[in-house]
């Protein structure tokens, strides 16, 4: 019998970490049933690290929170969070928000660029410091917006106001007209502080910015994004802090917005890989599996499959990779590519559970009949 860790990342736009370790868990099992399968779904802070939190961490609950649309017209939502039970000797409990929940793509009808917004996001972070926990994690990753966190400042207290006075506008459009921001009522940290997780280090502002990077994947048009960079610049001014710092522009600027407040960052992947425990349950495994969307020079840096092999590698435990698409050599015990079991790219993303079922399986048979596949 063989301990096996299957620790992926989600397929993007197909299938997510919890499905995709769900599925190659149960090929795994259809070959080998003896071994004992853990599915431990991995995130970088986008899109999935609530649900990464919740499956790794038996006892964490998930709460739930009303919280305002992210734009205009938009419909009131119900946004999560997970609270973490004391890890290990520490004895302090975890909030987990994720913007992609609380201010996302998912909670929109259509693209707004300029009108949307981040106070759903910061009304999740007022209900987990009025739950009384001691540190706060946030996931940047898969916002709609670019208004540079100013809605979640707000809704944590910040006043901004336009030259008359009133409040400014919500949305990346209102920071051309503020003249005023003042944080000298914004909530406290909690005591041991707020991590931003991200996995993208473009800058606030300028060619690798928020807008500019960014604001087309939200549906922002050139003459959007030029309007985008002159708000952000002008909210950075007001705000203070420095938009060249790497990382600033995560979630439309929402980090150098949460920076502002006090917040710091953390390598997303890393920082989930820590606190769900996968070094540990590496340490124990006969053999570990991962994988993501598409396998390529990226991965490596710093995305969470290359965290996984990482670990894997240091603790000397064989690994195997199972991806829709691999373009680069991975120095495994073996490789498994959704693309290339079902023939194309379009059938394995047309079916892509019952493809990564048959994935788990092959990775499965990599084993032949002894505990471990043999590494390279």
């Amino acid at each position: 019998m063989a301990v096996v860790i299957v620790a992926p990342d989600s397929f993007k736009g197909t299938a997510s970490a919890v499905q995709v370790a769900r599925a190659i868990g149960e090929g795994w099992r259809r070959m080998r049933p003896q071994d004992e399968v853990v599915e431990m779904p991995m995130a970088d802070g986008g899109e999935g690290t609530l649900d990464a939190f919740e499956a790794a961490v038996p006892a964490a609950v998930r709460r739930s929170v009303p919280v305002s649309g992210p734009a205009p017209g938009a419909r009131g939502v119900g946004a999560s969070w997970i609270e973490l039970p004391p890890l290990g000797t520490s004895g302090h409990r975890t909030g987990v928000v994720e913007i992609a929940d609380a201010a996302g793509f998912t909670r929109l009808a259509h693209p707004a660029p300029l009108d949307a917004h981040t106070r759903g996001l910061g009304e999740v972070i007022r209900a987990v410091l009025d739950h009384g926990v001691d540190e706060l994690i946030v996931g940047l990753g898969g916002s709609c917006s670019t208004d540079g966190g100013a809605g979640a400042m707000r809704e944590l207290g910040a006043v901004l106001v336009d030259e008359a006075g009133h409040p400014s506008i919500d949305g990346g459009r209102g920071l051309l007209d503020l003249a005023a921001f003042d944080g000298t009522r914004l909530r406290h940290l909690p005591p041991r502080g707020v991590r931003l997780l991200t996995d993208v280090d473009n800058p606030l502002l300028g060619p690798r910015g928020a807008a500019a990077v960014f604001g087309p994947q939200k549906g922002a048009s050139v003459a959007d994004v030029a309007l985008l960079e002159d708000a952000l610049s002008n909210w950075a001014r007001l705000c203070g802090g420095d938009p060249t710092v790497a990382g600033t522009g995560a979630a439309g600027g929402t980090a150098f917005g949460l920076l502002r407040w006090g917040a710091t960052i953390s390598s997303g992947s890393r920082a989930v890989a820590e606190l769900v425990g996968l070094a540990a349950a590496v340490r124990r495994a006969d053999v570990v599996v991962t994988g993501e969307g598409s396998f390529d020079e990226q991965t490596a840096s710093g995305k969470a499959p290359g965290i996984v092999l990482d670990t894997a590698r240091l603790a000397g435990v064989p690994s195997i990779v199972v991806a829709g698409s691999i373009s680069i050599g991975a120095n495994t015990a073996g490789t498994v590519s959704l693309c290339d079991i079902a023939g194309s790219r379009d059938a394995a993303m047309s079916d892509a559970i019952r493809w990564l079922t048959n994935a788990g399986a092959l990775a499965a048979s990599q084993c032949g009949q002894g505990s471990r596949p043999t590494s390279p």
